[in-house]
């Protein structure tokens, strides 16, 4: 199945909505039961490259969220990178 392979260099031009999309095809494709198993196989391992795309993706945007830090008296005094875990 030749659509089910996604090269790195594919990955890498994704955008996390595209990855989603493509990530959700593989899931009902599987989910279908009508592929062969080495059909099976070739989209699981598709579908944990784009998972593992898509967590990236998401935390390289929550690295770039800030929040917005309050002075004693509630009013905003700035904004301080969000701490991630």
């Amino acid at each position: 199945m030749a659509d089910a392979k996604t090269s790195n260099e594919d990955l890498k031009t994704m955008s996390f909505e595209q990855a989603m999309a493509a990530l959700e095809d593989v899931v009902a494709k599987l989910e279908s039961g009508n592929a062969s198993l080495e059909q099976s196989i070739d989209l699981y391992t598709k579908g944990t490259a784009l998972k593992n795309h898509c967590e990236a993706k998401l935390k390289d945007a929550q690295a770039k969220i800030e929040k917005i830090t309050l002075d004693a008296s509630g009013n905003a005094a700035g904004t301080a990178p969000l701490d991630v875990e």
